[in-house]
């Protein structure tokens, strides 16, 4: 069997027909074959001819064997970037559909926990009492809610990568952006008797967006509650030198392996053993976190020891806005 050809040398001139016909051909097959077209009689309407027909490039006789060769080079460089482009396409076309695999899994599972509590509330399983199914109302209340921290996680994961996130930077006191993430994760903390200890500075300025800020506060301190034992303690450190600002957030709660930490920041990756089976969550936040640090040239790390607590480390470079990218 004959291998396919990459690159063609074409002559025009053939006995019972000519290169453009050949061409012609080779269009109608859609053969990808990369052509390059030579002739003796170099007119102006024969190039355009061939490439409107598919050359890739021309080449009037007669020609150097320098010229030949920085041809074929220049349709070798040609076919291997056109097969880094499908091999980036195929990938893309492979993540998507993973990403949409995941992302329905992800939302069928409390659709049908819904459906199901729906479903014996119609039918009337616990009589005709509305207090018996308080507990169903509230199971799906909690579903729809992770419904919608999902979607919204969606839609923050969506402006990040595609450069359309509205950015608006100016000094903000990190402290006080970290208070208030306290504060809206201590209802649930003191439901279960955890404790939220805040070290640091009274105000620590940094150039930065708010809105980013608190998605990154809030990311951290609502794991280290979820993710934590009853009666547990998450202590979070704030300090600043060298033009960087350190965020810890440390917590005394279940931990993870070092296999689980390799895959902590991947995205709908979420910690799944007999410890994490019932806590919810969307998967995204620590791949969102980890993308909002990258813009201001930080680094997120984590040290974890399980059944002993986790503890992450981020540093977000302090720069005013003529200094950012």
């Amino acid at each position: 069997m004959i291998a396919r050809p990459d690159i063609l040398i074409l002559d025009h001139k053939l006995p019972d027909m000519t290169g453009l016909d050949i061409l012609t051909r080779l269009a109608e097959q859609k053969s990808g074959i990369l052509t390059i077209m030579i002739s003796a009689y170099a007119s102006l309407d024969i190039a355009i001819s061939a490439t409107k027909n598919g050359a890739f490039d021309f080449l009037a006789k007669p020609f150097t064997p320098n010229e030949l060769r920085y041809t074929i080079q220049k349709a070798a460089k040609q076919i291997f970037l056109q097969r880094k482009a499908l091999k980036l396409a195929e990938e893309r076309r492979q993540m998507r559909f993973q990403f949409i695999s995941v992302l329905a899994h992800e939302l069928k599972s409390p659709l049908n926990a819904v459906e199901g509590y729906l479903n014996l509330m119609e039918q009337h399983v616990m009589g005709d009492r509305l207090a018996d199914y308080d507990d169903m109302v509230g199971r799906s209340l909690d579903r729809l809610q992770g419904m919608r921290k999902m979607i919204m996680d969606l839609l923050d994961l969506t402006r990040i990568e595609s450069g359309q996130k509205n950015r608006d930077i100016r000094e903000v006191d990190v402290v006080a952006v970290i208070r208030r993430c306290r504060e809206s994760v201590l209802p649930d903390a003191e439901k279960r008797g955890i404790h939220i200890n805040l070290e640091g500075p009274e105000a620590l300025p940094l150039w930065a967006d708010a809105g980013e800020l608190e998605i990154i506060g809030n990311n951290f301190l609502s794991n280290a509650v979820k993710y934590n034992r009853d009666h547990g303690r998450v202590t979070v450190s704030l300090a600043a030198e060298d033009g960087v600002v350190r965020l810890i957030v440390a917590d005394t709660g279940i931990g993870m392996s070092p296999e689980e930490q390799a895959k902590l920041f991947g995205e709908f990756v979420r910690i799944k053993n007999d410890k994490t089976r019932n806590i919810p969550g969307s998967g995204l936040g620590l791949s969102i976190v980890r993308k909002l640090v990258s813009f201001y040239d930080g680094r997120v790390q984590v040290e974890s020891t399980p059944d002993v607590g986790t503890t992450f480390h981020i540093e977000l470079q302090n720069r005013p806005p003529d200094e950012q990218e």
